[in-house]
């Protein structure tokens, strides 16, 4: 009786250690990671569900999650409806935010740029800080006689993806010559990984000017500039005109959708959603019941930490179509939200 009794209480500790030993493994954009490291940490504290996550890029996030080397991929270069349907995968919004100009200049915190000046300093067209071009929108800075030295991602980049598209939105020349994309080839520039690495190069280089997500610009104390947009307002990244962009813009079915370059007055203008690949069929039900309770958890819990790190929650619209979509994901056929009930 005695060994029957133990033999019962070590499958109850079987049991309990498996249900807490769900482990979610996703891999893509640099964009969302400081918003993801504080969801992830907080999620596994109240349910118990790690998820490790891998800061790569959104090119490698799409290549990983289409080779099923992850449970999901992350990116935010939206990923067409039927590149989605090929792969088998469904695409769910997170989060809007925004990408800021962010430079290396001493004494000077209160630069404004304009749409096409950001444009010709990536086309290496203007090239010195006190060229006339910049000095003329801001007259009252004592621009220095030095270099611009420009920094651009040098992996496969959902930010880029965002900052090229504006770039070609605003600039026939860079659409023609350039393009926009993940990867593109850059006409100048010193490459770095992820976020963090221009951030990183733009820290510890006086004269540079580089893109990042705007958390990481506070993170590292980084000014950024200022941008004269698309109505000829001068705008910061804030919560208020990230939101602004966003709302010109209708989402569609499959949330393939770039914001930037809004017309209103108060929009910010390069900003982005940024989102989660999933595979429709999931080969482990707890995972993907795991999932569903994260993108759920996420959506009723999450915004007021996306707020906190000046990333925008999405609109109740958005989140409804959302959610809609998880009737998609799959177990042996069966969805997984009835699985959950």
């Amino acid at each position: 009786m005695r060994k029957v009794l133990i033999l019962v209480f070590l499958l109850l500790l079987s049991s309990i250690s498996l249900g807490q030993s769900i482990l979610i493994n996703g891999a893509g954009a640099t964009f969302p990671y400081p918003l993801y490291s504080r969801w992830f940490y907080e999620f596994e504290k109240e349910t118990g569900i790690k998820i490790n996550y891998q800061s790569v890029g959104s090119g490698a996030g799409i290549q990983q999650i289409k080779a099923r080397t992850v449970d999901f991929g992350a990116t935010d270069a939206p990923l067409p409806g039927k590149d989605q349907g090929e792969n088998g995968l469904i695409m769910i919004p997170t989060v809007i935010g925004a990408v800021v100009m962010i430079y290396n200049l001493p004494n000077i915190n209160n630069l404004v740029l304009t749409r096409d000046l950001i444009a010709d300093i990536y086309l290496g067209k203007v090239k010195n800080w006190n060229d006339p071009k910049i000095r003329a929108v801001n007259k009252d800075l004592n621009l220095p006689n030095m270099p611009i030295i420009v920094a651009r991602r040098s992996d496969g980049s959902g930010t880029t993806a965002i900052f090229t598209n504006f770039l070609s939105t605003v600039s026939s020349e860079w659409k023609e010559k350039v393009g926009a994309g993940t990867s593109v080839n850059w006409p100048v520039g010193i490459g770095g990984k992820g976020n963090e690495g221009v951030a990183g190069i733009v820290k510890n280089t006086i004269g540079a000017i580089g893109y990042v997500e705007l958390a990481y610009a506070k993170q590292n104390n980084l000014p950024y500039a200022k941008i004269r947009n698309k109505f000829g307002n001068v705008v910061d990244a804030t919560f208020e005109t990230i939101k602004s962009s966003a709302a010109f813009f209708k989402v569609p079915d499959d949330f393939a959708v770039y914001i930037v370059d809004a017309p209103g007055r108060n929009s910010y203008p390069i900003t982005g959603y940024t989102f989660l690949l999933i595979p429709k069929e999931q080969k482990d039900l707890e995972k993907g019941k795991a999932l569903v309770k994260f993108i759920r958890w996420a959506y009723e819990k999450g915004d007021k930490y996306a707020e906190e790190l000046l990333y925008v929650p999405l609109p109740d619209n958005v989140k409804r179509l959302a959610l809609k979509k998880l009737d998609l994901l799959t177990y042996q056929g069966k969805k997984i939200v009835d699985l959950l009930k």
